[in-house]
Formats: structure tokens, sequence, C-alpha cells
């Protein structure tokens, strides 16, 4: 398949050539700096792409739940991280299955967690790496204090079936200084109850160009980057023509002269704003907004834009949010040159479990 034409909208576009791009700069970046990459794989849930980050250099690759991560080790990646509290009996013995075949890490941020983990892991011939999640500053989840961290990593240390393997944070997007303070003072306190800390993973794409800033981490996770979108567009982190993903969609009514409507709606562009006015950018008409979304409709508002699209004309739209779009389709459109290369399943969609 080559033509536009013959692709039923909307449709999930993405551009192999930009793909590659994004993931040799960071990589660049990262390696440049010393610092070891752990791409985020909740943006693509692609096992193809996972696979191209380790070939570029990534040391293995992060998940946010276990459904991913299995999908992930079907297709032979070997080092995975798990940035999520894992809770319940079943979920247990999943993670139990998944660590005999790949080299797992977790995270925990508190005893419930760890006594969970030790439960299950408890007698196994490996035990379970278990990094100790810190909050520093994001307001998420995380041990809110240094004497906090050092309790929990004690805890995780203490337990049969499970081995301490540093630290974790998903910091804000803005004071590297006092994410690294943060970790700094936590590392120490470990290292200095001569607990182990191999590990400090800090991670997001907004800030990665200053992940050298946080010298205590010694790898960052990212994600986004590999697509990048409007939000990042936004925040300066790349350009317009970094962009990877967009979602094409057909005009298929104009009930007035400053109003159309397309056939992408909150099912395929999401309604997340992140801050910003409009679901999405039309690059090749910026002035025009995508201002609304139903479930099944988008409301592009023409009031200051020169463009006077007919019904039946096809755009493409960057969205707000890329890592979303990825879970709300089956497959997705991989182009190279302006042609469309072949379509992709998207192996880990909907696997949130």
């Amino acid at each position: 398949m080559s033509q536009f034409g013959e692709i039923e909208t909307p449709a999930v576009l993405i551009e192999l050539e930009r793909v590659e791009q994004n993931v040799l700069r960071l990589q660049s970046h990262c390696d440049r700096h010393g610092i070891a990459l752990r791409p985020h794989i909740k943006t693509h849930k692609l096992p193809r792409l996972a696979r191209l980050q380790i070939e570029a250099g990534a040391i293995g690759i992060t998940c946010q739940k276990i459904g991913e991560a299995e999908v992930m080790a079907d297709a032979g990646i070997d080092n995975i991280l798990i940035t999520y509290n894992i809770l319940g009996d079943s979920k247990l013995q999943r993670l139990l299955r998944l660590s005999r075949r790949c080299r797992l890490s977790v995270v925990a941020d508190n005893a419930v967690v760890v006594e969970g983990l030790a439960g299950a892991f408890v007698g196994e011939a490996q035990p379970l790496n278990v990094l100790v999640e810190c909050d520093t500053g994001a307001g998420r989840c995380g041990t809110q204090s240094i004497e906090q961290t050092l309790g929990l990593a004690q805890l995780i240390h203490n337990a049969e079936g499970l081995a301490l393997a540093g630290l974790m944070t998903y910091p804000p997007m803005g004071d590297q200084g006092r994410v690294n303070a943060w970790l700094q003072g936590a590392r120490d306190a470990l290292l200095g109850k001569r607990l182990p800390c191999p590990v400090v993973s800090s991670g997001g794409t907004p800030n990665m160009w200053r992940a050298q800033e946080v010298p205590t981490a010694t790898e960052h996770r990212a994600g986004t980057y590999i697509y990048n979108d409007r939000s990042l567009v936004r925040a300066e982190v790349c350009s317009v023509d970094d962009c990877a993903l967009s979602v094409m969609a057909t005009v298929v009514s104009r009930p007035t002269a400053e109003r159309a409507i397309i056939d992408a709606g909150s099912k395929i562009l999401t309604s997340d704003l992140l801050g910003m006015e409009g679901h999405g950018l039309i690059a090749s008409a910026p002035k025009a907004k995508v201002a609304g979304l139903s479930e099944e409709h988008g409301t592009i508002d023409l009031t200051n834009s020169p463009w006077n699209p007919r019904v039946g004309e096809r755009l493409r739209i960057i969205p707000n949010h890329a890592c979303v779009v990825s879970n709300m389709v089956d497959r997705v459109y991989l182009l190279r040159g302006g042609e469309i290369e072949c379509e992709e399943r998207v192996a880990a969609r909907g696997r949130v479990t």
C-alpha cells in the first residue's frame, strides 16, 4: 500500500525518518553526557520501535504496566523496568512469571507493595530488583522524605526474594537542581547505612535536554520524544518538523464558512489539553483551530484562517499528547519517504493492567 487515498480515516500516521532522527538525537545527547537511556514504551507500544531504541544504544526499556512488559518480553526485549506500584495476587503471579524470562526491575513507595512483592518472590533463584520511588516534587507517587526513603530501602534490603536496586523518581519538569539535591541526599543516606544504590533513575521528555543537570541520576527515562507532539512544541523542546505522529482526518461537513467538521473526535485525538487551547495543530493551516471534540466529530474553527477546506479534503493533525493517541487505535501506518511502508499492529494497545 503506498497511496494515502487508500487509507480510511481517521488514521494514525508515523513518519519513520523523524522517529529515527528523534531516537538518535536523544541517544547521542545521553551518550555525550554519560547517562544511560531507558526509554518509556507507553508512547508507541510497538516492539519494533522498542528494538530500534535498544539498537541505537538504550540499555533497556521502561513500561508502566505488566501487560505492556509482557508484550515486550514476548518480542524478545530482555531488560525491563516497570515504574508502577504493583498490587494484587494475580498481578504478582504474572510478575513472577515475567521475571523468569527477562531482566526485570520494579518500584515501590510503600510497605504494602514491598510486602506483596516479597511474598511472591520468596524462594526464587533470582531476587526481584526493587527501586524506591521518591517524590522529588512532582506530587504523584513516591516517598515524601529521605528518612521515609531510607526506611523503605531497609525493608526491601531485608526482604527475602527482593534486592534493593536503588532509587527512582518522576521529577517535576523544572528545578533540576532541587531534584538532584533530593536524590543525592537519599543516595548518600542509603550508602551511609551500607545499603546498595547502583541505580538512580530519573525521567521525563520535557526535561530530557537537561538530564545532565541531575548528575546523581545514572539513567534517564523519556517516552514522548520518539514521536513528539504539540505540547512539546509549545514547551520548545522540539519543533513541528520533529513531530513524527499525526492523525489524518477527513472533512465531512462545512456547515458554515467559519466551521468545518472532521471525522476525528475524542476517540482518537483524546480530550487532553495539557494547558493549551484546542485539541491539536494543523501544520498546513496553523491559524485554523481544532476548537472542539465530540466522540466522533472534531470542529475546526476557520474564523482566523485563510484555509477554505472542501468536503472530502484530508488533513493531518499533530495531537496535543501523542502517548494517549497510540492507545486509541489497533493499527498505525508507518511512512517512509512520503510513502506508506506498512501497517503495524499496536501490540501493547489496551494493556493497562
